[in-house]
């Protein structure tokens, strides 16, 4: 009679506790952060706090990142298994560094930019207002991206730290995690979009709790650009297109499958490379480039040149492409910031709005004839 008691009370408690199981299940479901383009990062919001998951930090990585966000009053009062997780992060955000100038401007447009306290080599951060509080000694300067400077970091104890990487080997960030300042690697560019790459805007809204904002950002941004692709297929002309330019005998240029490649084909025109395929830059020598290009219509963003004289200069060869000739060169790198940062490296991947009409303006001029460039230009 015992043994038959004891029995049913452990199969009673067995019952509560699979109840338990289920009612906790069900307090826990979660919905997922919609993303239309980008596919190296998740979120998945709970009723107290949201799961972060970084897929693809860099190129052929193995390993995804798993953080928690949490605001500090749900904190104090849940427990996590941190083996599960990669860090416990407070939101909304109050301090945080930065590693990269791609990352500067989500951080104004969702008005957060005064929660930057460090970033390593401010000289290359182009946006004004940013210069300003740099200016104001309300950003320190943490060295190169390379060998941050954990002392001033530690000082500054961020809330967390974006940063970056090509195969998870920095020594530096794995010493500002063990001293408790969560580091999350920010793979926005490695996505192969230029729209995926600006949805990482949606990140940032999660850090801070303004999914709405980040969500009405990208939208605004998804609308301009599929509007001016739009308008682009409407032109019959496609002019070729030559990019790049030569170093110590290698003419680097853009493969097809890049979003540089990418934003070439929504503007409607023929990039003369659009059939390659891989990862990184193409690695040609002159002699192919200028049997294919020596009649390209258009030459874009000639690497660091800023000028055609600087062009002529480097190798009388460049002289030879009938785009020089016609003086059809555009750059990116004439477009800086007040400490020489170019702008295009800094904001280009949050607006590839501006890019594509950039592109559509030069090389169908009849279209968007009010617009005026905002990073390309004409080198002179």
């Amino acid at each position: 009679m015992k043994k038959n008691a004891l029995l049913l009370v452990l199969l009673f408690i067995l019952s509560c506790k699979n109840e338990s199981k289920e009612q906790l299940t069900k307090t826990v479901e979660s919905n997922q952060l919609e993303l239309k383009y980008a596919n190296g990062f998740s979120i998945k919001n709970y009723s107290t706090y949201k799961i972060l998951e970084i897929k693809n930090p860099w190129p052929k990585s193995e390993k995804s990142y798993r953080y928690v966000l949490i605001n500090k009053k749900n904190a104090a009062k849940t427990t996590f298994m941190k083996d599960e997780f990669d860090g416990i992060i407070i939101n909304p955000i109050k301090k945080i560094v930065v590693t990269s100038t791609t990352h500067i401007p989500a951080l104004e447009l969702l008005n957060v930019e005064q929660t930057l306290v460090g970033f390593p080599g401010t000289d290359f951060i182009s946006s004004e207002k940013i210069r300003t509080h740099i200016d104001n000694k309300r950003i320190r300067e943490l060295g190169k991206n390379e060998s941050i400077n954990t002392e001033i970091l530690l000082e500054l104890n961020p809330n967390v730290v974006i940063g970056f990487g090509i195969d998870g080997n920095n020594k530096t960030f794995e010493t500002i995690k063990k001293s408790g300042i969560p580091v999350i690697y920010n793979g926005d560019w490695v996505e192969g979009s230029p729209l995926a790459k600006a949805e990482w805007i949606k990140f940032f809204g999660a850090l801070y709790n303004k999914e709405k904002e980040a969500d009405s950002i990208f939208n605004t941004i998804e609308k301009n650009y599929l509007e001016a692709k739009k308008l682009a297929q409407t032109v019959k002309n496609k002019p070729t297109i030559l990019s790049g330019a030569m170093h110590s005998d290698i003419w680097y240029l853009p493969n097809g499958t890049s979003t540089e490649a990418q934003l070439l084909k929504d503007a409607n025109t023929n990039y003369l490379w659009k059939d390659s395929k891989g990862y990184g830059s193409l690695k040609l020598s002159f002699e192919t480039v200028f049997t294919k290009a020596k009649d390209a219509d258009i030459w874009l963003n000639p690497s660091n040149y800023t000028s055609l004289k600087a062009l002529k200069n480097t190798s009388s060869h460049n002289t030879m492409f009938t785009a020089f000739k016609n003086k059809n060169v555009y750059t990116i790198t004439n477009t800086t910031g007040k400490t020489g940062g170019v702008l295009y490296y800094e904001l280009g991947m949050t607006r590839p709005d501006l890019v594509l009409k950039d592109i559509i303006k030069i090389c169908h001029p009849e279209l968007l004839k009010d617009y005026k460039p905002f990073f390309l230009k004409p080198l002179e």
